[in-house]
């Protein structure tokens, strides 16, 4: 019988593959103190995240639809992307304002979420100091999941930040990769909420959604450790410390730094007079009263652009069912048209000036590619993303696409586009190409 014993013992009790007792420090449950972590605090701050989260990522894919990534090589992600980037439709022009609300509107939900995403991380911060760190193929799983959305979202809303500021301290092409990235975090995310859905029903059933919300510091209590499931780890303290703060106190300082940072992202994404809001961003309040004082990303001298590029020698080139070359006063010779437009890009900011120039059908029609199909443009930069971009049909056709000349009644600035550029309602910022050195009418 001991024989037995001795030999079946070991296939009862497999040799763990880490050691039972906690290495010390945040390991130990013992270690996280603060009597206001619990399941009911992390579901009602993923409450609050979720829907900032829904629409970053839905006006993050009418970003992605807006540049027409079908035609030419407009594509964010390089030809063919990862199969999504036809829409089947092009990116129409009504109303002037769309692409401004929608990416005013990705950036502003996206700056909001970050104080209660960082929030919620603190909240459920225990849970990735598990021990064991793996118990099980299928907690191997939820943990890499846990770890690919803590990745995720660190990494698109830090690299999106770090774009609104126009800093870029990275090796990779920003766009493409937070793209990419999103992807990554919405699978995870996708994940999570199908896991946690159960204990977000429990927590909220047990303590009410906002019954919490009513009690004072004084009547501040730690969450039970027990509400989770037996197996499941619980960011609720095993050791609570006094409190120093409520529940409403921490979500009221969450609230308010959210709602804070969103007003500073949607003075610069408004404009005009809630431009002054915009107190921290890049494109803040700093206007300035000349013509051509308003919002630029790139000066033509970051891209290698002199004024003897643009002298008098220049020469637009112009191609469709024949071929023309035209100095800036053979443009400014045709009929013009003046057109209040917004430009708006993907950092968030946008603004509407009055823009001069020649539309584009009538551009069109001097090479006879009246009803083409798209517009080929390219810039006298030479190197850097997109030098060139293409315009779909209803642009071409559209009265308010211009080849622009002035704004605001004078000359364009070297920094804006001198001696022309293209200005089209609707479209983003990026594909309002600078610096216009050749346009071929194509049709199919």
């Amino acid at each position: 019988m001991r024989e037995a014993s001795a030999v079946s013992e070991p296939a009862r009790r497999p040799p763990l593959p880490f050691p039972a007792k906690p290495p010390p420090g945040p390991f130990r449950r013992d270690f996280w103190r603060s009597p206001l972590r619990g399941p009911w605090l992390a579901s009602f701050l993923s409450s609050a995240l979720l829907p900032l989260i829904v629409i970053c990522a839905i006006t993050g894919f009418i970003s992605h639809a807006a540049y027409d990534p079908d035609l030419g090589q407009n594509a964010i992600v390089g030809p063919g992307g990862i199969g999504f980037d036809l829409y089947g439709f092009n990116w129409p022009t009504n109303p002037a304002w769309l692409y401004a609300f929608t990416q005013g509107l990705h950036v502003v939900a996206g700056v909001a979420a970050i104080p209660i995403l960082l929030a919620k991380l603190w909240a459920v911060i225990p849970q990735f100091f598990e021990w064991p760190p793996v118990r099980s193929v299928a907690h191997m799983v939820d943990r890499l999941g846990l770890a690919l959305l803590v990745g995720g979202s660190v990494f698109v809303f830090l690299t999106g930040v770090q774009n609104i500021g126009l800093w870029y301290p990275w090796p990779f092409n920003f766009v493409p990769a937070h793209y990419y990235a999103a992807f990554v975090f919405l699978g995870a995310l996708a994940l999570h909420v199908a896991t946690k859905l159960p204990t977000v029903r429990r927590s909220f059933r047990e303590r009410g959604v906002i019954a919490p919300l009513r009690e004072d510091l004084q009547h501040t209590r730690p969450e039970p450790p027990s509400t989770e499931p037996p197996g499941e780890h619980s960011s609720a303290p095993t050791s609570p410390a006094a409190p120093t703060i409520s529940r409403r106190g921490l979500l009221a300082t969450v609230g308010a730094g959210s709602a804070a940072v969103g007003i500073i992202a949607a003075g610069q994404a408004i404009g005009g007079p809630f431009r002054s809001l915009a107190v921290l961003a890049p494109h803040g309040p700093g206007q300035g009263t000349g013509p051509n004082d308003f919002q630029i990303n790139k000066t033509a001298a970051s891209v290698g652009i002199g004024p003897a590029d643009v002298g008098p020698s220049w020469q637009l080139t112009v191609r469709g069912a024949s071929e023309m070359a035209l100095s800036r006063e053979d443009l400014l010779r045709l009929a013009q048209s003046t057109q209040s437009l917004p430009i708006a890009c993907v950092e968030g900011w946008s603004t509407t000036q009055d823009w001069t120039g020649v539309p584009l059908a009538e551009l069109a029609r001097l090479v006879g590619a009246e009803g083409s199909d798209s517009l080929f443009v390219e810039s006298l930069q030479q190197s850097g993303a997109f030098n060139q971009t293409t315009l779909n049909a209803g642009q071409i056709a559209d009265p308010r696409s211009l080849l622009a000349l002035k704004v605001n009644g004078a000359d364009l600035s070297l920094d804006h586009g001198f001696p022309a550029r293209l200005i089209v309602p609707a479209l983003p910022g990026v594909h309002n190409t600078k610096w216009v050195d050749t346009m071929t009418f194509r049709t199919a």
